[in-house]
């Protein structure tokens, strides 16, 4: 952690090839070099939901990754080989007969820093009949600052981002695959979830069409403000922006929402 705790974050707004995993993997491996030949070397690059095998749930079983090794595999010796922290977005894990959608979080040393499986199962996508819902919150330490993980879904729970900030977290993680025409409530959301909870939000959402579905991107970075850092547009690319963590106390201790809540009462 460096002393101003200032992160380059590098968010990878990728297509995806629905039940295609070999595709995906190449694409996504492409997409982790650009990233680190750029002019700034992210220190912590972030992935989209469901990158490996995109919402193929009908097939979900023969397609996931079995214990998630093939992703450890390629990730961990990326980040390894590069000095980089690597949220490999959420993939679709198979462990046992369950499948679940599970993000990995890779440190600077290749190793799994920690795991997050959806919590909130999105029963307009049926999930909640192909996939087994997480039970336990996504808390990260990253360069020695907690952060905290959602996936998609779940930013429409502000019980959910409100505990991981009481938790500690400074920087919320979510990767996402969030359709038209729903792109107000995604812009709209994230913000909220940055001011309410007075930290920063870095969201890597899909592009492209699956089905009869269009995936919007729009990736964003928001600041413990509420203001927009940097925000994609609907095409693939990598979206960047350095964050300063100290922001985050600074307002806290401008706006003590901390200080002044009474949950005694509510």
């Amino acid at each position: 952690m460096t002393q101003t705790q200032q992160l380059q974050v590098a968010v990878l707004q990728m297509d995806i090839a629905i039940g295609e995993p070999d595709r995906n993997y190449d694409n996504l491996l492409r997409m982790l070099h650009d990233a680190v030949q750029a002019e700034r070397k992210p220190d912590l690059i972030i992935c989209p939901e469901m990158w490996n095998t995109g919402y193929a749930l009908d097939h979900i079983q023969q397609l996931a990754d079995p214990q998630g090794l093939r992703t450890i595999e390629m990730i961990g010796e990326f980040s390894r080989t590069h000095d980089v922290h690597i949220i490999a977005g959420s993939i679709a894990e198979k462990v046992g007969e369950d499948v679940r959608n599970t993000i990995y979080a890779f440190n600077r040393a290749g190793q799994v820093q920690g795991t997050y499986s959806k919590m909130h199962l999105f029963r307009l996508m049926d999930e909640e009949k192909y996939l087994k819902a997480g039970t336990t919150l996504g808390e990260l330490e990253l360069d020695g600052f907690k952060a905290g993980a959602m996936i998609c879904y779940d930013i429409r729970f502000p019980e959910l981002a409100r505990k991981l900030a009481l938790n500690g977290a400074k920087l919320l993680l979510v990767p996402a695959e969030w359709p038209h025409p729903r792109l107000h409530h995604w812009r709209t959301l994230l913000m909220a979830r940055a001011i309410e909870n007075q930290m920063y939000v870095v969201a890597c959402n899909r592009v492209g069409r699956s089905g009869s579905t269009d995936f919007f991107g729009h990736s964003m970075i928001i600041d413990p403000w509420g203001e927009i850092v940097a925000e994609g547009d609907e095409t693939e690319r990598i979206i960047s922006a350095q964050i300063d963590l100290d922001l985050v106390d600074k307002v806290r201790e401008k706006i003590p929402v901390f200080k002044d809540r009474r949950p005694e009462l509510y």
